[in-house]
């Protein structure tokens, strides 16, 4: 990865140093050049000058470098123009006085030591001065005053802006990063539709779904304006290429903008239908990839209708991208408890010594939408197993019940889950329990499902390994119920031949020790234990100990989308499903789906906001399971 500065003409102190630094162009580049200077830390550093001593010029840019540490951040204004055409005529000027210097060649190298010494090296011919660093710290970079713009410069491009998913959270997600710093500076963001919309349009869509957060607010107008002004619009049309092409152009106009010339980072997020997905993926590949940086293609969900179009639609992006380009992005999985998961396991050793089954009785996965939560049109036809249970619900349980990996990196991570997912054992449709609400004409809720879409879900997975052999794993998810409601319950073993069991009545599963993590509401983290109830005689109870995230943390919880967005930019892929994770998913899956598709499996009826399905509650006790309370 490369970050170039260009075009800064540094006025120094006057105190035996030139009046200037540079001739006409300092450059700060992260990439090893063919000729370089040692530095103590070992990092490289290329100088070249022009008519001026070496080492007053070394000095010089010694003394502008502690002098501007203590220098707080330059405030860009809003657009690039203005500021890039004032750096050119301090350039020209600058030029003009010198033009009479002679181009020298000067030959050094930095050796390891507190006090920097020059040895010859290797000669370099040039007419401008530039420093160039393969490494340099950021708590250094990030003060220098840089007028065009300082960090790399990031490409955002948003196919399908003018949808439901893009207006409500991609752009705000996009926004909500901008202003807490987590995007450079030099950002530009793209959206791209086929209807006719300009600029000024996109950004009055956008700004109405804009707000800021509430433990910042400073500068919150100033912010919007700035992030506003770095959108721009692109109609498409109905012919992609073309469109492509235009997106293309724009980047790259963009790119000289800033004198990019060897950074360019670029994100594509695909907010199309599935039946568009590849021409567009196709027609990204094909005409607006960038040719030195990196290029990251996001997927929204469903991936695929079935195992087979999932193969087909995987086949159609790999022949066009890298695997490590191709992010598949689930937004549930950004949540808090999903990236706390590993953290739980690998970083207390309370817990990872009972992550088994000699200590684990049961783990229930539970995700229920309330009333609240609308179905997307798109449910028709894949209901909730392909929308929630494909993508989520099995990547919360890899990575709840994955080997250790050797590192935190994302492949390393990725590995596990799809080991672990390949040693899940095939639904059969006897563990399955379907479900559907019954909609009254009164009810405000979207009716769009046929006879056979299921709107809950609720089964008993096994996993067949030496860690987990025996374990049920039970999934109910599903829509229309009675409260919100997203959590893990790990229930423990009883005691073996417990010396309390008369004191904890007739029903021991009440006194079960049970590890709770809770997203909503209220996330926290509860852990079931068995307690003297204080006084005379002995009675027991079974507490809550408590960690409740609103009391413990006063921080705002970010959007989902964020913390995906966020690592797409980062390149941390660990929550994102590659290909082979994909389709060990489809293969657990296929036979209840073909089930349903021979339609050997109805789904059962259920009251609008009740508890679901019966069935349910009987699969819970053929596996030995006590319902978790609602």
């Amino acid at each position: 990865m490369s970050i170039s500065f260009s075009a800064v003409c540094v006025p120094f102190v006057e105190a035996k140093v030139p009046s200037y630094l540079c001739s006409s162009t300092y450059q700060f580049s992260f990439g090893a050049p063919a000729n370089y200077l040692h530095s103590e830390s070992g990092r490289r550093v290329l100088l070249h000058g022009g008519s001026v001593h070496f080492c007053r010029t070394f000095c010089g840019l010694k003394r502008w470098i502690v002098e501007n540490l203590h220098l707080e951040k330059h405030k860009r204004k809003l657009g690039p123009t203005n500021e890039f055409k004032s750096i050119k005529n301090q350039v020209k000027d600058q030029l003009q006085e010198d033009s009479n210097a002679e181009t020298t060649k000067i030959t050094s190298q930095v050796e390891e030591s507190s006090v920097p010494s020059f040895q010859p090296h290797t000669s370099v011919d040039v007419s401008t001065t530039t420093v160039e660093s393969p490494f340099i710290p950021q708590t250094l970079s990030s003060k220098f005053p840089y007028e065009c713009g300082e960090g790399p410069t990031l490409c955002i491009a948003v196919i399908g802006a003018t949808g439901e998913l893009a207006r409500g959270k991609i752009f705000p997600a996009l926004f909500a990063l901008y202003y807490s710093g987590f995007l450079p500076e030099n950002v530009c963001i793209f959206g791209y539709s086929r209807k006719d919309m300009t600029d000024e349009d996109l950004r009055s869509m956008i700004a109405s779904n804009l707000t800021c957060r509430v433990e910042h607010q400073q500068n919150c107008g100033d912010r919007t304006d700035i992030f506003l002004s770095r959108t721009f619009y692109i109609n498409g049309g109905y012919d992609n290429r073309e469109g492509m092409l235009k997106l293309d152009v724009l980047m790259k106009q963009f790119e000289l903008t800033y004198l990019r010339e060897n950074l360019k980072q670029t994100g594509y997020f695909t907010s199309v239908p599935q039946e568009a997905l590849i021409n567009v993926a196709c027609s990204v590949a094909d005409n607006a990839q960038s040719v030195k940086g990196w290029n990251r293609v996001i997927i929204e969900k469903p991936f695929g209708f079935d195992v087979l179009s999932s193969h087909r639609l995987t086949q159609s992006l790999l022949s066009k991208f890298q695997e490590q380009q191709i992010y598949r992005i689930d937004h549930l999985l950004g949540r808090n408890l999903i990236e706390n998961l590993t953290v739980l396991r690998f970083a207390n050793l309370v817990f990872e010594p009972l992550w088994n089954r000699t200590y684990i009785r049961n783990v229930q996965v539970i995700l229920s939408e309330d009333l609240g939560v609308q179905v997307g049109r798109y449910f028709d036809g894949y209901g909730i197993i392909r929308d929630i249970v494909h993508s989520h619900i099995l990547q919360t349980i890899a990575l709840l019940a994955m080997e250790p990996p050797i590192s935190l990196d994302g492949e390393d991570i990725r590995n596990e889950k799809a080991k672990l997912l390949r040693s899940v054992r095939k639904l059969e449709p006897g563990d399955v329990i379907l479900g559907q609400y019954k909609a009254r004409a009164g009810d405000k809720v979207d009716v769009y499902m046929n006879s056979l879409t299921p709107t809950y879900f609720a089964a008993a997975l096994y996993i067949d390994n030496a860690r987990w052999d025996g374990v049920p794993f039970l999934i109910k998810t599903g829509m229309g119920l009675i409260k919100h409601r997203v959590e893990i319950r790990i229930q423990f073993h009883h005691v073996p031949g417990n010396l309390y069991r008369e004191q904890m009545g007739h029903n021991i599963d009440l006194a079960t020790n049970e590890l709770i993590l809770r997203d909503t509401p209220d996330e926290a983290i509860l852990v079931r234990v068995n307690n003297k109830i204080p006084g005379l005689g002995l009675q027991l109870d079974s507490p809550e100990l408590n960690l409740l995230y609103k009391d413990k943390y006063n921080v705002e919880m970010p959007d989902s989308y964020e913390q995906l967005l966020l690592d797409v930019v980062d390149g941390d892929n660990h929550l994102f499903l590659r290909s082979d994770e994909l389709a060990a998913a489809w293969n657990i899956l296929t036979p209840v789906l073909d089930e349903i598709d021979k339609k050997n499996i109805a789904p059962e009826l259920y009251e609008l906001g009740g508890r679901g399905p019966v069935g349910a509650y009987y699969l819970w006790a053929k596996h030995g399971v006590p319902w978790a309370e609602d």
